[in-house]
């Protein structure tokens, strides 16, 4: 089996993070793979915020933690020390398939180079507040954006998960 398909079929989302920053080079990498996600068009209306500053990155998860509903102090990063967070141009139609193929190709690439990655969702709720919003702007970033997900990555705490059996009657052929 090559090297890619492996890598796709062992993935997985995880769940328990080690406080370690994964080395600035591998975040690259990670970010690199992401920008090279097929995009409609080739137009890259996607971008790439690379939060490994701790006190945006606990101000990111106190509010995803608030929009998901959970109590104070839930962690909806799970000790992920990196968050790489896509944005969609808002103006542009394909901004959500866009950046969830960023987000694919970043979750298999951290998982390519020994690290732990998970998709987490209310991104697009966050930036929808005036703070991040105002965040945004404060990195120099311009136009209106829309938070696809948040690709939270370091080194997994504990055992690797196991692949779940696929479910049968997924697949349909026309021949």
């Amino acid at each position: 089996m090559n090297d890619i398909i492996k890598a796709m079929k062992e993935r997985r989302s995880i769940r328990s993070f080690k406080p370690e920053m994964p080395p600035k080079e591998d975040l690259e990498k990670i970010i690199e793979a992401g920008l090279y996600a097929p995009n409609a068009m080739g137009t890259q209306q996607t971008c790439v915020v690379a939060v490994t500053n701790k006190e945006l990155r606990d101000k990111l998860a106190a509010a995803n933690a608030k929009i998901g509903g959970w109590e104070e102090g839930f962690d909806p990063f799970y000790g992920a020390p990196a968050v790489l967070i896509v944005l969609g141009d808002k103006t542009w139609p394909m901004r959500v398939y866009d950046g969830s193929l960023v987000m694919g190709n970043m979750l298999l690439a951290a998982h390519s180079l020994g690290l732990g990655g998970i998709w987490v969702h209310r991104a697009k709720e966050e930036f929808e507040m005036p703070e991040f919003e105002g965040i945004l702007k404060d990195l120099g970033i311009e136009g209106e954006w829309e938070g696809i997900g948040h690709c939270v990555v370091g080194y997994y705490e504990g055992d690797y998960p196991e692949a779940a059996p696929r479910k049968d009657g997924r697949v349909v052929w026309a021949e």
